[in-house]
């Protein structure tokens, strides 16, 4: 049977009106047990399948919501939509995603692309080329309801759930500290984008607070990616009185630094200490085992979609004052920072 049966169809073949197939199929109180059933018999046996855009229009709600991540690559990524996907399914949303793969301008077409399909609303987290929030504040405008999640910017007034990037920072730093390395560097993220900024402010609290002079050589800016762990351990070594441990802005900067350690035979952690930010899935792999810290990825999910499903369950959402969310991040310190 071809699947674009309606509900006239069903109609004739019990012999009744539109209206009252309709009725039925919505559960409506003024149709009986029995004709409801013999409405859902035919309708299952003719294949039918509601018209959803119909059905959103109805109802001002389509069901969907939109989630934009800069990476599917990254786990941590995959991770925090589990926990979005998980707890929507609950509540009968279904989930679209749209990857910008660190582009403003595909992060700008993932927008439109969910505002023409009519989403209920929108969980993002921002490419690193976003410098222009624009397209954030015209979507929120237009009665789209939005939620950042991990990279959010404060000054936007929009809903965000995020980790406490400077404490997490703090401890990781401070726990070199602990292990003995006298001399700990940053690999820091680009400064534009807040947690990035939070990290590096937590790597400097860290140092301030233990009566250690900050020096400027031992903070290398750059991308967050293994390319840029590796350029980073090659600047450090460079240096005439060069750093015996590094904390680095995430994960996969940190494997990259990793390598390069390796591939001068410098051991870890005997001889220089490393210590990453995210909790990445590869970390207690790699050898020696990856220390990080662990951003509580599925409770991020899942507190960004309760965050969203208040403001879709408000008419008013656009004068809602903007909640924030802040996770405690959970160290996990493995071989490459730990030497007592």
């Amino acid at each position: 049977m071809a699947t674009n049966v309606t509900i006239t169809d069903i109609a004739k073949e019990l012999n009744t009106t539109p209206a009252t197939v309709s009725r039925a199929l919505n559960n409506h109180s003024s149709i009986s047990e029995e004709t409801r059933a013999r409405v859902w018999e035919v309708a299952k046996r003719l294949n039918y399948r509601p018209n959803s855009i119909a059905t959103s229009l109805r109802s001002g709600k389509s069901h969907l919501i939109g989630v934009i991540i800069p990476s599917a690559k990254i786990n941590f990524f995959g991770s925090v939509v589990h926990g979005i996907e998980s707890l929507a399914s609950e509540h009968g949303y279904n989930v679209l995603i749209y990857q910008t793969n660190e582009s403003r301008e595909h992060e700008k077409k993932g927008i439109q692309a969910f505002l023409n399909a009519r989403v209920d609303g929108i969980l993002v987290s921002m490419a690193k080329e976003t410098h222009d929030y624009k397209h954030f504040l015209e979507a929120r405008d237009s009665g789209t309801p939005i939620v950042f999640f991990d990279r959010a910017n404060e000054d936007l007034d929009i809903a965000s759930v995020v980790i406490d990037d400077y404490k997490g920072a703090y401890m990781a730093t401070e726990h070199l500290i602990q292990q003995g390395y006298k001399r700990i560097a940053h690999i820091a993220g680009p400064q534009h984008i807040r947690l990035f900024n939070n990290r590096l402010r937590g790597y400097l609290g860290a140092l301030q607070a233990n009566n250690i002079t900050i020096d400027s050589s031992l903070i290398y800016t750059g991308n967050i990616s293994i390319e840029a762990g590796k350029t980073a351990i090659e600047h450090f070594l460079s240096l005439p009185n060069p750093p015996d441990a590094v904390f680095s802005v995430e994960d996969f900067t940190a494997l990259g630094a990793l390598k390069a350690l390796k591939e001068h035979q410098i051991l870890i952690p005997e001889q220089f200490g490393v210590i990453g930010f995210a909790n990445e899935e590869f970390g207690e792999h790699t050898t020696p085992s990856l220390s990080t810290l662990d951003q509580q990825t599925v409770l991020m999910g899942e507190a960004a979609f309760t965050l969203l499903q208040e403001q879709i369950n408000m008419k008013t959402s656009t004068q809602m004052k903007a909640k924030k969310v802040v996770l405690d991040p959970i160290p996990v310190y493995r071989q490459s920072s730990t030497r007592h």
